[in-house]
């Protein structure tokens, strides 16, 4: 494991009276009380959560305050202490996107049980494989989910048990857990054929800090609205952790995820601050009415997951009257590279290090010597950041791959202007290598998607013989009935790419795969 680390070595200068001043997460830290207690017993009466139903919006908000809040975790973490479970124990929470989720995760880690969450939408293979991988005690279940689709050995928990135990008025003591004991699991892609598990502390909570000036700017009096699903750790960061870590109020909807729902639920719910990935972003321009977009109170966006399209931002900016800041993370540590109303937007840069982080360039085929402003190479972040994983879970090897000495190296792909600003050029696993080149697909695609007639593109290497791979474009047409024709498409691409950077075939195709979040699913471009 990466072991233990509190506060940062060297870092970048912050802001006096900047409220990521002292980085050192306490020793006795529980995410739990940080997040959740700590604004209950300093506001118990606040709205804490709201809870929008249903894509007409007829019916009304569920609201729940902090105290109610407080009091339904840890009635649900006292019904999981009477199941027998222990603390470090594994928990699958593998429920609807519903509040009983959120609640679930948090009533686990008040405990020091480490919750796994996982979408609804996993075959009983992939969660078997979870199960055993992480020697999982229990599972979590919707109610309508067959029980019998949960691995053999696991205690079965329905939603209707969990919102029982939080009604029942009792409460679970909240663990004097440790900043490095582990908090949450989470699954993410591997090297190898079966994902891989990403062991958080519960200091981790704590070193999501520097987002709240370095991207947010949020105050307690915003309320924030997240599309995605709860088993995205971006959700659960960003839509409820940081919220409620501020006494702010974080809303949810849990109805059918159409790209017409949000500028209404925006308005109708008063969200100052939504949060996204790009695609959310794109499809409310493309599918709202010609003209002004009225997003009510919103002060600003956020938007990470994936590399927008080119011009998305202004086009936002335009269209809403509201800024867009963009923000480049990874399940190993969130968000760490942003831009935020402090920063403004600078075109073509994701933005810089938040307050506080460590970031540097190292080179691609190895070495921890930052590479001076303006090469390119391996982003990395201080191994000393208190937001980083713990490490991978029984994957020593693949763990071993993402540390260069006092660096994590994660595998995104940048380069860092003279004054800190990052741009960034994909995934070194994504990069292409026709000819021998170095090719990032995402600069290919946002040269594409400024041709007439192509909302959407994307990139990827095709094998067309035995050891040949030439580089692909998929794309999305605006006008289904009327897409851009072959010679329009080569032409735009000789006049702003390089010859090497050309992509040799091109398909024109009706979307583009997404996970349910709406991320860009790259190695099923080719299939």
């Amino acid at each position: 494991m990466i072991g233990p680390r509190t506060g940062f070595g060297t870092r970048a200068s912050t802001p006096a009276g900047s409220p990521i001043s002292a980085m050192g997460c306490p020793q006795r830290f529980n995410t739990t009380a940080y997040v959740i207690a700590r604004a209950a017993a300093r506001h118990p009466q606040k709205e804490a959560l709201a809870v929008y139903p249903d894509v007409t919006l007829n019916a009304p908000p569920a609201i729940w305050t902090y105290a109610a809040l407080e009091a339904a975790t840890l009635g649900i973490a006292a019904g999981f202490s009477r199941l027998g479970l222990a603390r470090g124990d594994r928990i699958l929470i593998r429920l609807d996107n519903t509040p009983e989720y959120a609640f679930a995760v948090f009533a686990a880690i008040a405990i020091g049980l480490v919750p796994v969450p996982l979408s609804a939408q996993l075959t009983a293979e992939d969660v078997a494989f979870i199960a055993a991988d992480c020697a999982a005690a229990a599972i979590a279940l919707a109610d309508d989910a067959d029980p019998s689709s949960a691995p053999t050995g696991l205690s079965v928990i329905t939603s209707r048990d969990i919102m029982r135990s939080a009604a029942t008025g009792e409460r679970a003591a909240l663990a004097d857990t440790t900043a490095d004991e582990p908090a949450y699991l989470v699954y993410t892609s591997g090297t190898t054929a079966r994902p891989k598990g990403v062991v958080h502390g519960h200091r981790a909570a704590w070193g999501r800090r520097p987002m709240y000036e370095g991207w947010y700017a949020i105050t307690p009096d915003d309320r924030v609205l997240h599309a995605g699903a709860f088993n995205w750790t971006f959700t659960l960061g960003t839509g409820l952790t940081d919220p409620w870590a501020n006494g702010a109020t974080a809303i949810v909807y849990t109805g059918q995820r159409k790209a017409q729902v949000w500028p209404h639920l925006i308005r109708q719910s008063g969200a100052t601050i939504f949060a996204a990935v790009p695609g959310v972003f794109r499809q409310v321009l493309q599918q709202s009415p010609d003209g002004a977009i009225d997003l009510g109170s919103l002060r600003h966006a956020l938007m990470a997951g994936e590399a927008p399209a080119a011009g998305l931002i202004d086009a936002w900016q335009q269209r809403t009257g509201t800024a867009l800041y963009e923000a480049l993370g990874m399940s190993e540590i969130s968000t760490y590279v942003s831009s935020s109303p402090q920063t403004g937007h600078r075109s073509g840069f994701v933005g810089k290090p938040q307050p506080g982080r460590v970031v540097a360039i190292l080179p691609i085929d190895g070495g921890t010597e930052p590479l001076g402003p303006g090469q390119s190479g391996l982003i990395a972040v201080h191994r000393s950041d208190p937001g980083l994983m713990l490490g991978y879970w029984n994957r020593p090897h693949e763990e071993a791959e993402v540390l260069r000495g006092d660096w994590f190296v994660g595998g995104d792909v940048g380069q860092m202007d003279a004054e800190g600003w990052i741009a960034h050029h994909g995934r070194v696993n994504d990069v292409m290598k026709p000819l021998g080149y170095r090719v990032a697909p995402q600069e290919i695609e946002a040269v594409l998607e400024t041709c007439p007639g192509v909302a959407e593109a994307a990139c990827a290497e095709i094998e067309v013989k035995a050891g040949v791979r030439v580089i692909g474009a998929f794309i999305v047409a605006r006008d289904s009935a009327r897409p851009p024709d072959l010679a329009t498409l080569e032409h735009h691409a000789e006049q702003h790419l390089a010859a090497y950077k050309q992509p040799r075939i091109y398909r024109i195709v009706d979307s583009l795969p997404r996970t349910p979040n709406g991320k860009l699913q790259r190695a099923r471009l080719a299939v």
